[in-house]
């Protein structure tokens, strides 16, 4: 059976979140996502699968979140996590015609401002773990959304604009508002979870009979984080994020392809909080999500044997 992992957006904290819960994935399971046929990414996740693609275990991942990796790389990236908040950005939108064309998160990245926060520490972390010729791993992809064309490209995909490591993480990572679009290609790109938290549909019917989607930025109707806080992010965010991976995952399941569908529950965004980029608050998030993830992995196991 070939295995495809798909890891959505979610920030510093999403992503701390994330590393927990492939971890206790890899605990319940034995699966070894090197053995993945696809790892696709989007934004915090294409930060993710650039390690994994780039030879990292996902022990090796939980040590950086500790503190107690020997890998410089990983040292030096966790050190290099952005600050909670964006540099002001500039003026301007980057394309109101989204407001037409799109609907959701993705209309609304038509008129965000031009973000200007310095991306190059995403270029170090795939200069440290490609090679000349890209990552070690071959099913690496990488999702960004194209505003001026309102198409996502899963980088490293059949077909796809070609696009360097480096570039296409930052791509992926380039948040409306707060990083710098990046153009690739001729074609300009902002975060791929402007368009869709995890983009699983573009994982093709070919290409995996069984998907581990991880998405932090999801979870089910109602479940969100405590405070008013909580109250703004599941309604700006996380609501319109889970109704389109519930989509899309329905599409991929009614072609027959198995789906596993990992994201918080009420505990998990209990110790998570609902400011996705608080840098402050990374170490005690992912303590929490030591404890309640596997939990939560366990039960979406369950559910999707149900669902087959």
């Amino acid at each position: 059976m070939s295995t495809a992992l798909v890891i959505g957006c979610g920030g510093t904290i999403g992503g701390a979140w994330t590393v927990a819960a492939l971890h206790a994935l890899v605990e319940q399971t034995g699966w070894d996502p090197a053995t993945a046929s696809v790892l696709q990414g989007t934004s915090a996740g294409a930060e993710l699968v650039t390690m994994l693609g780039g030879g990292a275990s996902v022990d090796d991942l939980v040590a950086m979140h500790l503190g107690t990796s020997t890998d410089e790389r990983l040292r030096r990236h966790i050190a290099d996590t952005p600050g909670s908040f964006p540099p002001i950005p500039l003026p301007g939108f980057l394309n109101p015609r989204l407001l037409r064309t799109q609907r959701g998160l993705a209309a609304a990245t038509g008129v965000a401002p031009v973000g200007r926060g310095d991306a190059s520490w995403l270029q170090r972390l795939a200069d440290g773990f490609t090679g000349t010729s890209g990552w070690p791993h071959p099913g690496v992809r990488m999702v960004a959304f194209d505003y001026r064309r309102g198409e996502r490209v899963a980088f490293g995909s059949p077909g796809a604009t070609h696009a360097e490591p480096g570039e296409a993480l930052r791509a992926s990572w380039a948040i409306p508002g707060w990083m710098p679009p990046v153009t690739i290609g001729g074609r300009h790109f902002v975060d791929g979870g402007a368009a869709s938290t995890a983009s699983v549909d573009l994982i093709g019917r070919d290409e995996a009979d069984l998907i581990y989607v991880i998405a932090p930025m999801s979870s089910e109707r109602g479940c969100r984080a405590p405070g008013f806080g909580g109250f703004l992010e599941e309604l700006l965010l996380r609501r319109p994020m889970s109704q389109g991976l519930d989509r899309e995952v329905a599409a991929v399941r009614a072609r027959g392809t198995q789906v596993v569908v990992i994201r918080p529950d009420h505990a998990d965004l209990a110790g998570l909080g609902a400011h996705f980029m608080r840098r402050d608050r990374r170490r005690a998030a992912f303590d929490a999500a030591l404890r309640t993830a596997p939990a939560t992995v366990e039960r979406a196991l369950a559910v999707s044997e149900e669902v087959r």
